[in-house]
């Protein structure tokens, strides 16, 4: 219900390792009227994409962070009034902000005209106040026709030049030092040069260290697009696969090893279960499923592949938190959500976890609690018809596992007597990378051996 009170919408604490937010999309403009529980913008993090709904039902008043800014966990981003005129308390807050900038700009133009005056008493107060409002501008001094700083006044007299007789294109018709050099650049120095013969030499040296400070404008060029190119800003998100990935192949000695399964059991048996979890459940159970199922068991047998080192320790774990890759429906971002306690799950609770948290990742309805916590990970390229891949490890996991296409292919079998034949087979490739500071290639290649043992003898007794 509609309050006459205005209620702040801040940047929700997304996680304890979560400090700050971007907001992605706004969903609703100033002046429309929102529920309360209804979606009122949409933020991304370095964890998650999600949807943040209203605190309450009324009209949104004002919206004081815009799409694209990223801010501090508490800030205030929205504010709802319980009325369409709830929009009229910012008014009073808008008035502020102008009245600020003025304040230095009034505090600073008296310096010229204190200056002017020449009274010692005035002269020091404005030796005090410079530093404040000009750090890098030494005290100005008077030429006569304006004001220049004693850089300037130095130059001048080493040259023998009359800063009155430069052209100034500072404040009030000041002379900078680019003015000056230019200035002497141009010839002016020779006016007053048979006056000032020795000191003329001293000062080249000392020009270029002034200059310096100018070299690094080249350096942001590059960062313009070209012809053809657009520049757009990294998301939280991308922003965080890009550190975390950085990270693990930093962290990580990555080794990828890789077996052929011949999946044609799984593949028929799926073709069973298909009509009979979709009545019953309304749940398809994927190849996914099917090996994942696998993978937990044989992960009870290679605690190392799900475990991890910690310090100059190795951690083993009696639970497996599988995560799975999944990619968000616009193509620009990867998430991994977690299925907690994987070990106790069936293949019907696997084939459900899975598709619960593909959905709430696609629906931008997971927790950083839901993307958290992984032991070992599952990523399944396969769905595109790749091959072959070497995953990067998601930290500070020891090993990932790659799914691949399923193809069918010639294969050699041996027949019921014994004898080599070959037919056509669903052949599918499996990789695993892992840390080789923990899991060594024997270690691995024994994992994925009995992984391929066990999709490919798949019996009523794995349902």
């Amino acid at each position: 219900m509609a309050t006459g009170t205005a209620v702040d919408v801040v940047m929700p604490q997304m996680g304890v390792s979560v400090s700050e937010g971007t907001i992605t999309k706004w969903s609703k403009q100033v002046g429309d009227h929102i529920e309360a529980d209804e979606t009122l913008l949409e933020i991304s993090t370095d964890k998650v994409d999600t949807e943040v709904p209203s605190p309450a039902s009324g009209v949104i008043s004002e919206i004081l962070v815009s799409e694209g800014q990223t801010v501090d966990v508490g800030t205030v981003l929205a504010r709802i009034g319980g009325e369409a005129g709830a929009a009229a308390p910012t008014a009073p807050e808008a008035a502020p902000e102008p009245a600020a900038p003025p304040e230095p700009a009034q505090a600073a133009a008296p310096e010229p005209a204190t200056q002017a005056a020449a009274g010692e008493s005035e002269a020091a107060a404005t030796e005090l106040a410079a530093p404040l409002a000009q750090p890098a501008q030494p005290v100005a001094q008077e030429n006569g026709k304006s004001f220049v700083s004693p850089v300037v006044a130095r130059i001048a007299s080493e040259h023998g030049i009359d800063p009155a007789q430069v052209p100034g294109t500072g404040s009030g018709g000041r002379v900078t030092k680019k003015d000056i050099q230019a200035f002497i650049e141009a010839g002016g120095q020779q006016q007053a040069a048979p006056a000032q013969t020795v000191p003329t030499q001293a000062p080249a040296p000392q020009a270029p260290p002034q200059a310096a400070p100018q070299a690094p404008a080249p350096s942001r060029e590059p960062q313009a697009p070209g012809s053809g190119e657009t520049l757009e800003p990294m998301t939280a998100m991308r922003r965080g696969i890009a550190d975390h990935m950085r990270r693990s192949l930093d962290t990580s000695a990555h080794v990828t090893s890789a077996i052929e399964v011949d999946m044609s059991k799984v593949v028929a048996i799926r073709q069973k279960l298909k009509k009979e979890y979709g009545a019953a459940y309304g749940v398809n159970p994927t190849y996914l499923s099917f090996i994942a199922r696998a993978t937990v068991e044989t992960l009870r047998d290679y605690p190392w592949v799900n475990g991890e080192i910690r310090g100059d320790q190795i951690v083993s774990k009696s639970f497996v938190n599988l995560g799975f890759a999944v990619e968000l429906a616009d193509g620009k971002g990867l998430i991994v959500p977690v299925v907690k306690n994987a070990e106790t799950l069936n293949l019907l609770g696997m084939a459900k976890a899975i598709a619960d948290v593909a959905k709430r990742a696609r629906d931008k309805q997971l927790t950083p609690d839901d993307v958290t916590g992984g032991s070992f990970t599952i990523t399944n390229p396969g769905g595109y018809g790749t091959f072959h891949g070497t995953p990067v490890i998601s930290q500070p996991q020891a090993g990932i596992l790659g799914t691949y296409a399923i193809v069918k292919r010639p294969w050699v079998i041996t027949d019921d007597n014994g004898a080599d034949a070959i037919a056509i087979r669903s052949i599918m490739n499996l990789t695993l990378t892992y840390d080789h500071r923990l899991v060594d290639g024997a270690y691995a290649g024994r994992f994925l051996r009995d992984l391929r043992e066990r999709l490919q003898t798949w019996g009523e007794a794995d349902y």
